[in-house]
């Protein structure tokens, strides 16, 4: 292994770097909210998609040459990154491409896993973009990051592949890929989602879990992909057959997010989070309605872009002076407010409520009408959704697992569009909406 070296220009390492965000997972644990969207094109925080931090954090950190790999219900995705992320200027070699699943390897095979998915377009990576440094990510977790502090760590530690990791409760830790590293940050030992977590040195309640973000030598990324794709038993999987490899020839080294993260919450504490189930999502959504939430959407230092409608601004009118008016909720705009009640809720771009309605801690994603009279408490609404005069939901739990999908921790009710024309007798077919 090379000793250290010196500090390279930051300028023009970034532009050496090509950022491969990996955006193909379907997110199933959010069931029917990712039927028809890959979980990175989800909504989230009133005006934006979970995408849109992984790549505003490139934009941030002055990484302007990205590739997007795409495989599960892309449409959506693909038609947010043509309309929204299409500004870059080609002619400066700065592009957010897009890389979708093209069945390269022959008729039948769409990428296997992650490292799989990289693989597939390594004949573009090699004859095209010809990178120095390639910088993979998850397309589908929320928080804010220097990349180009990750990348300096690794070119001046002499690494060959660097991976982002996070501290996380030992308790937890079975969730992750965990990881046991000496005082240089270079990786003794790496274990998949396991049974007893590595605890970290000094702290034996903590463990140090990869966020699946990975810089690597980009000649060295070619080799360990050509000579894993032809193992026998390969998963295909950055996680479980490439770090293992690079750990064991001693050039796997972890980047701590504490050292990059933009996005600190007003403890000072690292934000990052994999909104991958109904719950988090909610919660992660519903956070932003506090006083002092864990992520700063406001925060023009590290701004978060997205591709916002435009809308007219949001109208709110109150005949009824007994009605409870809107307390501590986001909304975006395009809404129509008429004598409701909302508290502690996110709403989307063009959202109805109509008289006498009450939404109490609800995410409404764009494009929903709620009718006249309806109580809705701890849900999430489907684009598209038009809910009945008169309809509760989030009152009664068990009436509700009868309707719509409630989650595991019987907390969170998800309504979508097909659950109410099923609830309505109305018929489903090719009218219902995409995303």
């Amino acid at each position: 292994m090379s000793s250290k070296v010196a500090v390279p220009n930051r300028f023009e390492l970034v532009k050496e770097t090509l950022v491969l965000i990996l955006a193909g997972g379907r997110g199933s644990r959010l069931h029917e909210l990712t039927d028809k969207r890959a979980k990175p094109a989800l909504y989230f925080g009133g005006n934006r998609r979970i995408i849109d931090f992984a790549l505003s954090n490139c934009i941030n950190s002055g990484l302007n040459r990205i590739g997007v790999v795409t495989q599960y219900a892309a449409h959506s995705l693909l038609r947010h990154l043509q309309n929204g992320w299409s500004f870059l200027p080609q002619e400066r070699g700065e592009f957010v491409d897009m890389l979708p699943a093209r069945q390269q390897i022959d008729n039948s095979t769409w990428y296997r896993g992650t490292a799989d998915a990289v693989y597939q377009n390594m004949a573009i990576l090699k004859n095209h973009y010809k990178p120095k440094y390639v910088l993979i990510l998850a397309g589908d977790h929320i928080y804010k990051q220097d990349y180009s502090q990750m990348l300096l760590d690794h070119v001046t530690s002499g690494a060959k592949c660097t991976v982002g990791c996070i501290e996380v409760p030992r308790s937890e830790a079975s969730e992750f890929g965990v990881m046991a590293v000496d005082e240089n940050l270079k990786v003794k030992e790496f274990v998949e989602k396991p049974e007893n977590p590595p605890a970290m040195f000094g702290k034996p309640d903590v463990s140090l879990a990869s966020m699946g973000i990975y810089v690597f030598d980009a000649d060295y990324l070619y080799d360990v992909l050509d000579r894993e794709v032809k193992s026998p038993y390969t998963s295909h999987d950055f996680g479980k057959d490439i770090l293992p490899k690079s750990l064991e020839e001693g050039v796997l080294y972890a980047h701590p997010f504490s050292r990059s993260c933009m996005g600190r919450n007003t403890d000072g504490e690292i934000y990052w989070r994999d909104v991958g189930t109904l719950d988090s999502f909610w919660q992660s959504n519903i956070d932003l309605v506090s006083e002092k939430p864990q992520l700063d959407i406001y925060d023009q230092r590290w701004p978060i872009r997205g591709n916002p409608e435009q809308t007219y601004p949001s109208k709110f009118f109150y005949n009824n002076p007994h009605v409870k008016p809107v307390d501590n909720s986001l909304i975006s705009g395009g809404c129509l407010i008429t004598d409701a009640s909302i508290s502690y809720s996110v709403l989307f771009n063009n959202v109805k409520i109509k008289a006498n309605s009450s939404v109490d801690h609800c995410v409404i994603l764009p494009q929903v009408t709620i009718g006249k009279d309806c109580v809705l408490k701890n849900c999430i609404i489907d684009r598209h959704v038009v809910i009945p005069d008169g309809t509760h939901i989030g009152i009664n739990i068990e009436e509700d697992r009868q309707r719509f999908r409630v989650s595991s921790t019987g907390k969170v009710v998800l309504v979508t569009e097909s659950m109410v024309k099923k609830l309505t007798g109305e018929h489903i077919g090719d009218e219902t909406h995409l995303d």
